[in-house]
């Protein structure tokens, strides 16, 4: 597997946009300092060992029985299926009582005088988005806070000049300073948030992406989230979801996900107490600890699902707040393709670099909280990539009732599979209407009939970024934000 390379940046550049020697060392600061929590390496020396010894006992097995160890293990596989399902079951069911989703009301909100607010960081990466900018200000000048308390920082790529004329050209309020990131490898959003987590100014910080709408209030319930939580929650998440949710049949589908991952999952990882996996935005964070954990990791392209663990593992808690981030559900099946194989190659990349010191990941997690992270963090690639191969071997026996699939199927594990094809299908089938219902979204509960289709779509970009964690591991699948602004042009239904 490939190691992804970084460029040095000489000092007149840095110079020349402003930024000092130590906030660029903070940049790089997670691989300088603790290199085995870093995604620079894909694998360590140690686990490539493991994993050939592995490849090779699997191979010598094949040799001498061929039958017997595909049948192991596709029971291991229908074993591990039952044992996600199931949790995935525990974690609904706990997201019913969201006593850790904080709840304000008006009253608290209306007590907030400007004066006590602290400054707010707000940073915006931002990569070709000429079509989201002026809809971006826009939006920030909405947020309820008071503009002397805002530190606004829209962090743009040297190379990408057209974001940065048209940024310049805007007459920016004093709130908003432009930051530009050196045109350097690795080019991901993690490494322009670190420079801007150096530049920061505020006690708390949030990242919004170009097309975020946050409620206007968010700002405000994420303090009086901070002041009510315990001193070692570091992170408030928001939920997230879409405003363009009837463009088309993906965006549809996209948003039933979405409404299950964050109304329904994440509250459940919340209440249980178990590691969340943050979501790319709209997670507001205390910028001391943040700093003490060492901010993001350059190299990891799902940075979020990789800070929630190393958070974790440190101590801290991430909660969750009432709040929503409205975004652009991406309406283009090759940029959604795209999107997806990253985040499964960062989940892939997070559960490696977590595992190479599996013991240390254990005493620092404790027992439930570990199994938590194999099931949801290593879990969650793993049932995407299988998938196919099960719709494959269904499809030959149903098609030619080849006795090869029936032999890899007895009693056992054919009951288990028969579970798992029925039950486990409808149950998350039903989660997904359950998710549509609870947001209100009751024109869209009969598309999570479509919902197994929409698997199908998930494991194609998952194998996209499988391969690509070999070949080009930190390379960021950019998604193409302004599709829904096309769309309404156009008359579209949004």
């Amino acid at each position: 597997m490939a190691q992804e390379a970084s460029q040095p940046v000489d000092a007149e550049k840095l110079t020349d946009l402003g930024i000092t020697p130590d906030e660029w060392r903070q940049v790089h600061r997670l691989q300088l300092e603790t290199p085995h929590l870093s995604a620079y390496r894909v694998l360590t020396s140690l686990q490539k060992v493991f994993l050939m010894l592995l490849l090779a006992g699997v191979v010598a097995w094949l040799v001498a029985d061929a039958m017997y160890c595909l049948t192991f293990i596709n029971g291991l596989a229908i074993t591990f299926y039952l044992v996600v399902s199931a949790y995935k079951v525990f974690l609904i069911h706990h997201s019913l009582g969201l006593s850790h989703e904080m709840r304000f009301s008006r009253e608290e909100l209306k007590s907030l005088s400007d004066e006590d607010l602290p400054v707010y960081t707000i940073l915006v990466p931002l990569y070709h988005e000429t079509e989201s900018l002026r809809r971006l200000v826009q939006g920030l000048s909405e947020l309820d806070y008071p503009k002397d308390k805002l530190d606004v920082i829209l962090l743009l790529e040297e190379d990408d000049e057209a974001t940065r004329n048209t940024a310049e050209s805007m007459g920016l309020p004093g709130y908003i300073q432009l930051l530009i990131t050196p045109d350097s490898l690795p080019k991901t959003k993690p490494k322009a948030c670190n420079l801007g987590l150096a530049r920061a100014r505020g006690k708390y910080l949030v990242i919004y992406d170009a097309e975020d709408r946050p409620e206007i209030d968010q700002l405000k319930k994420a303090v009086l989230g901070f002041r009510r939580a315990p001193s070692n929650v570091i992170c408030l998440q928001a939920k997230l979801n879409f405003y363009n949710q009837r463009q088309n049949l993906l965006t549809r589908l996209f948003t039933i996900e979405y409404s299950m991952w964050f109304d329904l999952f994440l509250p459940g990882l919340t209440e249980s107490g178990a590691p969340i996996p943050l979501g790319g935005t709209s997670n507001h964070f205390d910028v001391e600890k943040l700093r003490e954990v060492g901010g993001w990791d350059a190299y990891n392209v799902t940075e979020d699902c990789d800070l929630g663990v190393r958070v974790a593992r440190r101590g801290f808690e991430s909660w969750m707040i009432d709040s929503t981030t409205w975004e652009e559900a991406c309406s283009d099946l090759s940029f959604w393709v795209r999107q997806r194989s990253r985040w499964t190659k960062g989940y892939i990349q997070t559960f490696l670099v977590q595992m190479r010191r599996p013991l240390s990941l254990l005493r620092g997690l404790g027992i439930g909280n570990f199994v938590s992270f194999l099931l949801v963090v290593g879990g969650t690639p793993l049932s995407l990539l299988i998938n196919p191969i099960y719709w494959l071997m269904t499809a030959l026996w149903i098609g030619f009732r080849w006795d090869g699939v029936t032999a890899l199927f007895p009693f056992p594990i054919i009951l288990g599979g028969l579970v798992c094809l029925f039950v486990g299908n409808f149950v998350f089938v039903y989660a997904a209407m359950l998710a549509a219902y609870r947001r209100e979204y009751y024109d869209l509960v009969k598309y999570a009939l479509l919902v197994p289709g929409y698997w199908m779509l998930m494991s194609v970009g998952a194998w996209k970024g499988f391969f690509q964690l070999v070949t080009r591991p930190s390379y960021w699948e950019k998604t193409k934000h302004g599709l829904d602004l096309l769309a309404t042009a156009r008359g579209g239904d949004r």
